[in-house]
C-alpha cells in the first residue's frame, strides 16, 4: 500500500476450538527427525518481530531447528524476494499485503499451502478470500486492518458526531475557515474515494459465479461511482478540504492538519494510533460513518499473511512454522506486542483485543468492506483512478468524464499487460 493505500476484518463472529487453533496439521516422527538441524529464515515486519519471539522461540524447541527472524518493510518484502529468493539468500517465510498475493503467485514467488480445512476456517472469511488465487492458498492471515474515522475529542464529542458524510459535509460548512477544518479525508485518491463510490453501487471489479474477479467487468465509471465521486467533489468544491492533501503529499498534510488539532475528524487507519498517541492528540476512534441512502461507507480489508517462499529448501516446514505462527494463541500474542487485529474468528470478542478502541472500530467497519483486490490486474487501476480523481478534485474535469477515461486506460493496460492468461 501506499502508507495506506496498498498496505488493504472482516467479519469477526463466530468462536472456534482453542485446541485448533493452537496446532497446525500434525507432522510424522520421521518429519520431525528430518528437520533436524535445519535452519529457516523469517521476513517479519518492521518493529514487529517482538510479537513471534516466543512462538518462535517455542517452534525451534519443538522441531529442533534453528529460525533466523529479519525484520524488513512487509509491503517490500516482495520486491527483495524476485532478487534474494532465485539466489539463494531469500527466506522460507515471508509476510506481505494480500493485495500483492495474485502478482507474486503470477511471478512463481510463492507455494501453495496444503492445510486442512480446519486449519482455514479459523480465519474469517474476507482474511482467508485474500489468501486464495485460483481457489489456491497461497497463505494464512496474521493481521487486518481498514480504514476508520478518527475524531479529536477536543473539537468535537462522541454525541455531536454526524451519522452521514452528507452531515460532515453540514459540519464543515460551518466550520472551514482555511486554517481549520470538520472532516478531512484523502478523497483523491481510489483507496479512500472507493468507500463512497461503493455504497452508490460502484466497485473495482465484478465477480464470477466461484467468488473470483472479473477483470474485465470494471465498475469505476458506472452510475453509482459517479455519483460518489460527485459528492466527493463537493468537499474540494466549497473549499471544506484544503488543496494541500490533493497528491502523493496530502497524507502528511491531512495528519498533520489532525495532529495540530486543526481537523475535527479525518479517515486514516489503525497504523496511525501509535502515532497520534504519541502528538498527545484526545482522539476517538470509530467505524466510518453512512450516506444518505442508508448504507454505511464501505473500506477495503487490508490483510497481512504469512507465506512461503517458492524458492525455499524446506518448504513443509516452513508451511509448518507459518501455520504455528498463524494459529490463534500466537495471533492472540501477537497482538498484544503489536495492536494489530489479528484475524483469527475466535478472538473477535476477546476482551484483551476488543478493550482496545481502534480494535473495535476495525472489528464494526469491516462488516461493510471487502478485501482489496488480489489479482494483478488490480495494479492496472490504482494509477489511472487517482488520476481520474485528482482531476475531480481539482475541477478540471466532471465525475463521468474522469472515471470514464480512468476505466479506458485501465482496460487498455489490462489487455495489452495480462491478455495472455
Amino acid at each position: 500500500m501506499k502508507k495506506a493505500k496498498r498496505c488493504s476484518v472482516f467479519m469477526l463472529c463466530a468462536a472456534v476450538s482453542l485446541s485448533l487453533a493452537a496446532c497446525g496439521p500434525k507432522e510424522s516422527s520421521s518429519a520431525k527427525s528430518s528437520s533436524k538441524g535445519s535452519e529457516l529464515v523469517v521476513w517479519e515486519d518492521k518493529e514487529k518481530s517482538n510479537g513471534i519471539k516466543d512462538a518462535v522461540a517455542a517452534f525451534e524447541k519443538e522441531h529442533d531447528v534453528k529460525v533466523k527472524v529479519v525484520e524488513k518493510p512487509y509491503a517490500k518484502q516482495i520486491e527483495d524476494l524476485r532478487m534474494d529468493g532465485p539466489a539463494g539468500t531469500g527466506p522460507d517465510v515471508l509476510t506481505m499485503p494480500g493485495d500483492q498475493i495474485g502478482t507474486a503467485v503470477t511471478e512463481g514467488l510463492l507455494k501453495e499451502l496444503h492445510v486442512k480445512k480446519d486449519v482455514q476456517s479459523l480465519y474469517t472469511d474476507a482474511s482467508i478470500q485474500s489468501q486464495m488465487v485460483d481457489q489456491k492458498l497461497y497463505g494464512l492471515p496474521k493481521a487486518v486492518e481498514t480504514t476508520v474515522l478518527f475524531y479529536n475529542k477536543d473539537l468535537i464529542s462522541e454525541k455531536e458526531l454526524p451519522k452521514t458524510l452528507e452531515e460532515w459535509y453540514d459540519y464543515s460548512k460551518k466550520t472551514a475557515n482555511g486554517s481549520k477544518f470538520g472532516f478531512l479525508a484523502l478523497f483523491d485518491q481510489i483507496y479512500y474515494a472507493e468507500s463512497v463510490m461503493s455504497g452508490y453501487g460502484g466497485y473495482i471489479f465484478g465477480k464470477a459465479k466461484d467468488g473470483s474477479y472479473n477483470p474485465s467487468d470494471i465498475g469505476i465509471n458506472n452510475e453509482g461511482a459517479v455519483k460518489g465521486a460527485a459528492l466527493i467533489q463537493k468537499f474540494y468544491k466549497d473549499g471544506l478540504f484544503p488543496a494541500g492533501i490533493i497528491g502523493e503529499q496530502g497524507i502528511n498534510v491531512l495528519e498533520s492538519l489532525f495532529t495540530e488539532g486543526k481537523a475535527a475528524a479525518i479517515i486514516s487507519g489503525p497504523w496511525n494510533v501509535e502515532a497520534f498517541s504519541k502528538a498527545g492528540i484526545n482522539y476517538g476512534i470509530t467505524k466510518l460513518p453512512k450516506l444518505e441512502n442508508g448504507k454505511n461507507m464501505s473500506s477495503f480489508i487490508g490483510v497481512k499473511s504469512y507465506n512461503v517462499s517458492a524458492f525455499s529448501k524446506n518448504a513443509e516446514l516452513a508451511q509448518e512454522l507459518a501455520v504455528f505462527l498463524a494459529n490463534e494463541k500466537n495471533s492472540k500474542t501477537r497482538y498484544e506486542e503489536t495492536k494489530e487485529v489479528p484475524a483469527v474468528k475466535s478472538l473477535a470478542n476477546d476482551p484483551a483485543i476488543m478493550k482496545s478502541e481502534a480494535a473495535r472500530a476495525v472489528t464494526e467497519q469491516s462488516r461493510f468492506s471487502e478485501p482489496t483486490p488480489n489479482i494483478p490486474e488490480m495494479n492496472e487501476i490504482w494509477t489511472p483512478a487517482d488520476s481520474a480523481l485528482q482531476t475531480v478534485a481539482t475541477g478540471k474535469a466532471d465525475p463521468k468524464q474522469a472515471l470514464d477515461q480512468a476505466a479506458e486506460t485501465a482496460k487498455g493496460q489490462i489487455k495489452a499487460k495480462h491478455s495472455g492468461k
